[in-house]
């Protein structure tokens, strides 16, 4: 006779014990309170699988539990990893989170950054280099918001100088506008837009159109005064400005206020379909000539690729920008003071210290592979000639034959070693004060100095540029360098300049 059947008592099965999981709650805690990145750590402890029971249940009933705790980990686990892939691809500025659980200070960033003078122009060039661009993409997109939301300093009207360095060849590439020339007296020929487009067919890699999506919205949908505009308007007076950054009553807008300029909106959608750079020109020249009663001009000089100049130096190799800029002058300053021996200590020298409105605007992007561009532009002085174009909402510059020597423009780029394309790269570019040449020699010299010149240098790749209180006065240095797989980005004054990566 069969013993009597007894009933069978089922265990409820949990997924996680309440001790477990706050012993996990408290070591992510600690995590949060090391790192000020994003991290991806595991929500799940490796289980214990030893043995043949779990939940104290014997035999078949164990192997059925286990199966079913497998099964809900493995869906907890995917359902958790796509709200974390949503979450960081949806939310600007985050990018991929770094690969491992370490952390670096602000400006360091495992793929790629960029620096410019304002925070929606870094906002809309680090959403380029997360969706897929490179340095260049990120850049021109960057120089295009500029042109809409600081049209004190640059636009579609300003000339562009641009050094962009491939660190898979180890070349470095000049970008030119060409020479200076005038559409009307006192009036200058525009030429960004076949600048900038020529630069990214070249060596872009998301569609042109793509780059003008977020300057084209900022334009028609409004943008917010930042403090440099603001500042700027204060001091310039709206007298030709309005009604484009005027409030009702005739006074400048103020920080925070909105600003809408629909016509550059319409200019900027024309530029994002026409297929050439010469079209593109082309396009807003015709407008403009119409505004001001011309006869469209002749054609003129277009804007050049060239390959940077060069000076080899005991440390390393030196790219800077031709003539007409002043990259000649800054080559002939370092050449003669690297080979005496006395470097400068100070990266900020006093003559950074003249208090002068900012009359070029700079900006750069670099990656941890080492590729970086660094571009400058230039009304020649705040709002350029104050003459806004109604029919296209350009400020032009005041741009003439005798400022063409672009004083104001000598990017340069520092790689380590002539022979290894793989080594530590340096890129200053500096805007806002008539003695470009003489602070962006001080700054590399500085970089250099010591008796230790390659601890030094790798020490202030991760640092970045020192600053003494008040030494700079309006001028703004910015700094990018790739060093130990990483892309670096600072500035003097530090702050003056946001900057985001990924």
């Amino acid at each position: 006779m069969e013993p009597p059947a007894e009933p069978v008592l089922y265990q409820k099965l949990l997924l996680w014990e309440a001790s477990l999981e706050s012993e996990e709650d408290e070591e992510e805690g600690k995590e949060e309170d090391q790192t000020s990145e994003p991290l991806v750590l595991s929500p799940w402890r490796p289980q214990d699988s030893s043995g043949n029971r779990v939940g104290g249940l014997p035999g078949a009933w164990a192997r059925l539990a286990a199966a079913l705790l497998l099964l809900a980990v493995g869906c907890s686990m995917a359902v958790w990893q796509l709200q974390t892939r949503g979450g960081s691809t949806g939310s600007l500025g985050s990018g991929d989170p770094p690969p491992r659980g370490h952390t670096h200070r602000p400006g360091v960033y495992h793929h790629g950054a960029i620096i410019s003078p304002a925070a929606t122009c870094t906002h809309m060039g680090q959403e380029l280099l997360v969706a897929g661009g490179n340095v260049v993409d990120a850049g021109v997109g960057a120089a295009l918001c500029l042109a809409v939301v600081h049209p004190h300093a640059t636009g579609l009207g300003a000339t562009f100088w641009g050094l962009f360095h491939n660190s898979s060849s180890g070349n470095s590439t000049a970008l030119t506008s060409g020479p200076v020339r005038t559409l009307a007296p006192g009036l200058g020929l525009p030429t960004a837009l076949p600048t900038l487009h020529l630069l990214h067919t070249h060596f872009g890699r998301l569609p042109w159109p793509r780059l003008l999506e977020g300057p084209t919205t900022l334009a028609q949908k409004g943008f917010l005064v930042d403090a440099p505009l603001a500042r700027a308007l204060e001091t310039q007076g709206t007298k030709a400005l309005c009604p484009l950054l005027c409030q009702a009553n005739g006074t400048p807008l103020g920080p925070g206020a909105r600003a809408t300029n629909p016509k550059l909106a319409a200019m900027l959608r024309r530029a994002a379909i026409i297929p050439t750079p010469h079209l593109a020109g082309n396009a807003l020249l015709s407008l403009l000539v119409r505004d001001l009663g011309l006869e469209v001009p002749s054609a003129g000089p277009m804007p050049t690729l060239e390959p940077a100049l060069q000076l080899p130096v005991p440390q390393g190799i030196l790219f800077t920008t031709p003539s007409p800029s002043a990259g000649p002058e800054l080559l002939a300053l370092l050449e003669v003071a690297l080979h005496s021996g006395r470097p400068s200590p100070d990266p900020c020298p006093s003559l950074m210290q003249t208090a002068v409105t900012p009359t070029s605007s700079v900006l750069a992007t670099v990656d941890s592979n080492g590729s970086m561009l660094l571009l400058t532009s230039s009304l020649n002085s705040s709002f350029g000639s104050g003459h806004l174009s109604p029919s296209t909402g350009v400020l032009l510059s005041n741009l003439v034959a005798r400022s063409a020597t672009g004083t104001w423009a000598c990017p340069l780029i520092f790689r380590g070693s002539p022979d290894d394309t793989e080594a530590d790269v340096l890129g200053l570019v500096i805007s806002g004060t008539p003695e470009v040449t003489r602070a962006t020699s001080h700054a590399l010299l500085s970089h250099l100095a010591g008796p230790h010149r390659q601890t030094q240098h790798q020490h202030q790749a991760q640092e970045g540029p020192t600053e003494r209180p008040s030494a700079c006065g309006q001028g703004t240095l910015l700094q990018v360098a790739a060093h130990a797989e990483h892309a670096h980005v600072s500035s003097v004054p530090s702050g003056c300049c946001p900057f985001q990566g990924f």
